[in-house]
């Protein structure tokens, strides 16, 4: 079997792009805490690339932001490559089925004009007398 459940904060925005054939994908990097302090009392916290497919990543590169927390469900895959000095190197992603955006929606800041409606803050009403009320 191979799953895995992390829940961390992005490490920096999104990269939301495409492949040759028009498949969304978006990758983007989350700092998960472990559980246990060090001798000198600190945390230690381990970094996680996540890949993410189709309309989950149109999503994810809409809607999340460095420092958000997110949930991510999915797998892990090996791959290797060979770097410019052509030595080669092994990195695993987790390549995740299921993100479940966990930063409440108004901690969300910087989205100006041109935010989803969704993400804006919802228009005031005027104080209406129940007396008023057609019903």
């Amino acid at each position: 079997m191979n799953k895995v459940i992390l829940i961390g904060n992005l490490t920096r925005d999104p990269e939301l792009s495409e492949t040759n054939s028009g498949i969304a994908v978006c990758r983007f990097s989350i700092a998960v805490s472990r559980d246990y302090t060090t001798s000198d009392g600190n945390r230690e916290t381990d970094f996680f690339n996540i890949t993410v497919w189709r309309g989950r990543a149109e999503n994810c590169g809409k809607y999340l932001k460095k420092g958000n927390k997110v949930a991510v469900v999915g797998t892990l895959q090996n791959r290797s490559y060979e770097d410019k000095d052509g030595i080669k190197r092994n990195v695993t992603d987790i390549v995740a089925s299921d993100v479940e955006f966990l930063t409440p929606k108004n901690a969300q800041s910087d989205y100006g004009d041109d935010a989803p409606a969704a993400r804006r803050e919802p228009a005031k009403l005027e104080e209406i007398d129940d007396n008023q009320l057609p019903f």
